[in-house]
């Protein structure tokens, strides 16, 4: 099964189209204002226009007013929810869109349990526990993961070329999510690093 790709935290027209050229599956936007890859739903909409079609917009939100997320959703074409603060599923539901609810894992929590709280979560994006919300950049233990997990798994936390591929291996995702490890510096893309990690997965494909 091919592994999708999304590549997230995109704040410049040529970051978008480098990751499309190099067949992203999604592209990202981060509606978090704390956030240094942060974009205003405006500025999003812009980036948006160069996307084609086929290709997923997600728009990433953490504890965001209910009206803040329908105001993003109206500025431009979202494909995809991402919730990653402490929204729970009846606050994920009400917005009648595909979602992804972000789990932070660290031993202690039960992520069987976890899923079972959002049932209708389009999948479980799996990233790291740091202070703060987002991975930082990090690589979580992945055995930490069990293997009766329900639903979809996405997979994120300090992923990047040199470790995607025995991620993909050994947790078997349906997609993986990279934003620091595909980055020049926080927020600015470098595309030799997106090809990179888009080969990579590709690579890893081939070899399951």
């Amino acid at each position: 099964m091919k592994t999708r790709i999304k590549i997230c935290g995109l704040t410049r027209e040529e970051d978008v189209d480098a990751a499309v050229a190099a067949g992203a599956d999604a592209i990202g936007f981060v509606f978090y204002p704390p956030s240094p890859r942060y974009v205003a739903p405006q500025r999003a909409a812009e980036l948006a226009r160069r996307i084609p079609p086929f290709v997923d917009v997600v728009g990433l939100f953490v504890n965001e007013a209910p009206e803040g997320v329908r105001a993003a959703c109206e500025a431009l074409p979202i494909n995809v929810l991402q919730f990653h603060g402490d929204e729970d599923a009846a606050y994920c539901h009400q917005f009648a869109r595909p979602y992804l609810r972000a789990a932070r894992v660290r031993p202690g929590l039960d992520l069987v349990e976890f899923a079972g709280s959002f049932p209708d979560a389009r999948g479980l994006l799996l990233d790291a526990f740091v202070d703060g919300y987002g991975g930082g950049g990090h690589v979580f233990d992945w055995t930490l993961i069990p293997p009766d997990l329900p639903g979809y798994v996405v997979l994120s936390g300090g992923l990047d070329a040199g470790n995607v591929g025995d991620a993909i291996r050994r947790v078997r995702p349906v997609a993986v999510d990279v934003s620091s490890g595909v980055e020049a510096s926080k927020g600015i893309k470098d595309h030799s690093k997106i090809a990179a990690f888009v080969a990579a997965v590709r690579k890893a494909d081939e070899s399951i």
